[in-house]
C-alpha cells in the first residue's frame, strides 16, 4: 500500500438512474471501500445529480459531490466533471466506465470492460460507435493504468487499442453471495434472460431455440428483462409473434430490484447467448439464486464460468436441448446448480476492490 493518504475522485454517474453492469460493478467496489476501516484514503464520488438514499447509506467515508448538468453523458464527463475535479484537486481519478475526462488534472485509472464496439461494430449505430472508439482509445492512451475484468478482455484491449499488455491490470468482477432461494426447487418451467438487449446477445437465436423447447416442454415460459439497445432495432415481442410463441414470452425493459429478485427466484433456467462479453455479470446473479445458465461456448465463458454453465454452440437445436434438460431433468439441474454455487466463491468482490485500489495507488505515485 502507498505510504500516504490519497484523495481519490470517482466518476459516479453510472450509479444513477437505472444502473446496469457498470453501475453494479462500481457500487460493489465502493461498498467494500466504504466498509474497510484499514483503507486510509479519502473518496469523493462525483455525480450530475443528488445521490439516492441507498448510496448515502454506504456510510460517511464516501463524500458525494454534485456537479449539476442537464446533459449527463459525454458532455457532463468532458465539460462539467473536469471543472469539478479542478476545484476538488484530487490525487487521482478513477473512471469505472470505459472513458474519462480528457482534460487531465491528475493521473487517471480507467476500467475498460470490453471492446465490443471494435469487435462487433455491427451492433452499434455509426455515430455512437465512432464516439465510443475515439473516447475509449484516447482515454486508454492518456491513463496511468487500465483495468479490465477478465484475461480475455485484456487480450482484446491490447489487440484493438494497440495498448501494451503490461499496462493492463486484470481485476475480475465479483459474484454475489448465494440467496436463501438458491437451493429451492422450482416447479415452474421458466427460462430467464437478464441484460441489455444487444445484437451480440443473440435474442433471435434464443427465441428460435425456445420455440423448439415448447415442442418438448409445452408449459415452458420465457422471460426477457433488459433495455432494448439493439441496432438495427429488434422487437422481441414482434419476433415472438412471428414464431407463434408470443403467449409464452414476456418482455420487460426494466424492473425494480425487488421484481428482479422475484424473477430470478421463479426461474428454473437462465439463458445468456452472447457472442462477446468482457465478463458477463447476470449469469452469476442467476447462479446465486440457484438458476443454472446456458451460455454460448466462448473464451470468456470458459474462463469465467467453466463447469458452472452449460456451454453450447450457437445452434437452435443445441440451445433447445440444453434448456429442455434443465427444465425437466432434476438431476442435471441439481448438478449444475452445485457446480455454480462452488464457482461463486472463486470471484469475491473484495478481490476486485483490492486490485482496483492497488492500481489507483500505483497510478498516484510520483
Amino acid at each position: 500500500m502507498i505510504d500516504r493518504s490519497l484523495h481519490i475522485a470517482v466518476d459516479g454517474r453510472e450509479l444513477l438512474g437505472r444502473p446496469t453492469g457498470v453501475g453494479r460493478y462500481l457500487y460493489e467496489i465502493l461498498r467494500i471501500w466504504a466498509s474497510d476501516a484499514s483503507i486510509p484514503h479519502r473518496f469523493t464520488v462525483f455525480l450530475p445529480s443528488a445521490p439516492p438514499s441507498h448510496l448515502t447509506a454506504l456510510g460517511p467515508r464516501l463524500e458525494w459531490r454534485v456537479a449539476p448538468a442537464a446533459r449527463t453523458g459525454t458532455w457532463w464527463e468532458q465539460v462539467h466533471l473536469p471543472r469539478a475535479l479542478a476545484r476538488a484537486a484530487p490525487d487521482v481519478v478513477f473512471a469505472p466506465g470505459y472513458t474519462a475526462p480528457l482534460q487531465h488534472v491528475c493521473p487517471t485509472v480507467v476500467t475498460i470492460h470490453d471492446v465490443s464496439f471494435w469487435a462487433h461494430p455491427e451492433g452499434f449505430p455509426p455515430r455512437e460507435r465512432l464516439r465510443r472508439r475515439w473516447l475509449t482509445r484516447t482515454t486508454a492512451r492518456r491513463s496511468a493504468r487500465i483495468l479490465t475484468v477478465s484475461g480475455f478482455s485484456a487480450q482484446e484491449i491490447a489487440r484493438w487499442l494497440n495498448v501494451p499488455r503490461e499496462r493492463i491490470v486484470v481485476a475480475p468482477n465479483g459474484a454475489p453471495a448465494p440467496t436463501r432461494a438458491a437451493g429451492r426447487a422450482r416447479a415452474e418451467r421458466i427460462v430467464l434472460f437478464v441484460g441489455s438487449l444487444f445484437a451480440r446477445r443473440r435474442i433471435p437465436l434464443l427465441l428460435e431455440a425456445f420455440r423448439r423447447v415448447l415442442a418438448r416442454v409445452p408449459d415452458a415460459r420465457l422471460t426477457l428483462i433488459g433495455e432494448n439497445r439493439t441496432s438495427p432495432r429488434l422487437d422481441p415481442d414482434d419476433l415472438a409473434a412471428k414464431l407463434s410463441i408470443r403467449t409464452a414470452v414476456t418482455y420487460r425493459a426494466y424492473v425494480s430490484d425487488q421484481e428482479l429478485d422475484a424473477a430470478y427466484d421463479a426461474a428454473r433456467a437462465f439463458a445468456f447467448l452472447s457472442d462477446y462479453e468482457g465478463f458477463a455479470l447476470t449469469p452469476f446473479e442467476a447462479i446465486a439464486h440457484g438458476v443454472p445458465p446456458v451460455m454460448l461456448d466462448t473464451p470468456v465463458a470458459r474462463e469465467v464460468y467453466g463447469d458452472a454453465a452449460r456451454l453450447v454452440a450457437p445452434d437452435p437445436a443445441a440451445v433447445a436441448d440444453a434448456l429442455s434438460r434443465l427444465l425437466v431433468d432434476d438431476e442435471v439441474h441439481a448438478t449444475l446448480v452445485e457446480a455454480g454455487l462452488r464457482r461463486l466463491s472463486a470471484f469475491p468482490w473484495s478481490r476486485t476492490a483490492a486490485v482496483t485500489l492497488r492500481a489507483i495507488e500505483e497510478a498516484a505515485r510520483p
